[in-house]
């Protein structure tokens, strides 16, 4: 009897994806957060506008906006073309659409977690000779952690889920930028009901997993 085959590349490609994003989010989410602290503003008012503007809008309105800018026709694409590379239709292109639309959370996590911070340590450490970069690595994160670990376990699962902005840069080109979310629209489009209810409890398994593991890693360094 022949079996059901069932490809798992697309979860691979997830994954890949949103582990990328979050790496990329988290250092840009604390950079970001970090520098905002220290500035007032219109200038400030227009950095928060700019990195939660995604989280405004629709996923597809980012998309689009990001093949504007990236497109072969734009500016940066022809830039790009010249030497030999390309972002939209690539695997880099669903990292870049899962970074930017996950990134708001990351960095107004970062933003609420240094916020609780008393800032007369960080005055402390400065008056002791750390630097800037000592005092946010050695300093900041360390008791922004619970803030922080929060934040970057709900940036993952916002990569992992993400579909509108993937679909407008990245397509649906299976095993190279065809993710789960992706996956699960076209099969329901074709007809199949059947994959699709399989990748979404693979997803809310996976999603289950990571939320119990930090909320378990953040009890234990509580404690």
């Amino acid at each position: 009897m022949r079996g059901v085959s069932f490809d798992f590349t697309p979860l691979w490609i997830s994954l890949k994806t949103a582990t990328t994003a979050t790496v990329i989010t988290f250092l840009l989410g604390i950079l970001g957060a970090r520098w905002r602290m220290s500035r007032r503003g219109g200038l400030a008012h227009f950095f928060d506008g700019v990195l939660m503007l995604p989280l405004a809008l629709p996923p597809t309105v980012v998309g689009l906006a990001l093949l504007l800018v990236f497109g072969r026709s734009s500016p940066v694409g022809e830039m790009l073309a010249r030497i030999g590379a390309a972002i939209v239709f690539t695997w880099p292109a669903t990292v870049l659409a899962s970074t930017v639309v996950a990134l708001p959370i990351m960095y107004q996590s970062a933003r609420g977690a240094f916020a609780q911070i008393d800032m007369n340590l960080l005055d402390a450490a400065r008056i002791f000779g750390f630097s800037e970069w000592s005092i946010l690595w050695r300093i900041m994160l360390p008791l922004a952690w619970p803030g922080i670990a929060s934040g970057t376990v709900l940036t993952f699962l916002r990569a992992l889920g993400e579909f509108g902005a993937t679909l407008m840069i990245a397509g649906n080109i299976p095993g190279k930028t065809q993710t789960a979310p992706v996956a699960i629209f076209f099969a329901v489009e074709a007809g199949d009901y059947v994959q699709p209810i399989a990748w979404a409890l693979i997803i809310l398994v996976v999603a289950v997993t990571v939320l119990a593991l930090v909320n378990s890693l953040t009890r234990r360094l509580g404690a």
